[in-house]
């Protein structure tokens, strides 16, 4: 099975927003992924973002981990700031899985 048919991107959203939305802040050193930015995600036991996951693709094709968020339904966001040195990098991709509607993902490139 190809990994890339369980992932989701904006071609598969619907009325929740899933897609991890990836923000570059200020002096580039933060990097917000956040999911539900324009409508909030659910945040109930029912339904809620289980973790985010970001990846940094350097400039040389290596893919780094740059980190993971789990986060616990009711008291936490889904809204995570990692602090990297983005100039390394020429795209930055986020994960995210929603424990209803699976896996979604996002991408930005870094100019």
């Amino acid at each position: 099975m190809d990994f890339s048919k369980i992932l989701k991107n904006k071609e598969h959203e619907g009325k929740e927003k899933h897609i991890p939305f990836i923000d570059i802040v200020g002096d580039e050193n933060i990097v917000r992924v956040t999911v539900g930015k324009e409508i909030p995600h659910p945040n109930t036991i029912e339904h809620h973002i289980v973790w985010i996951e970001l990846y940094g693709l350097k400039k040389d094709g290596q893919v780094v981990h740059l980190g993971k968020a789990n986060f616990s339904p009711i008291y936490t966001e889904p809204d995570i700031s990692f602090r990297i040195s983005v100039k390394e990098f020429k795209a930055l991709y986020a994960l995210e899985y929603c424990n209803i509607h699976g896996l979604w993902e996002n991408c930005i490139e870094i100019e």
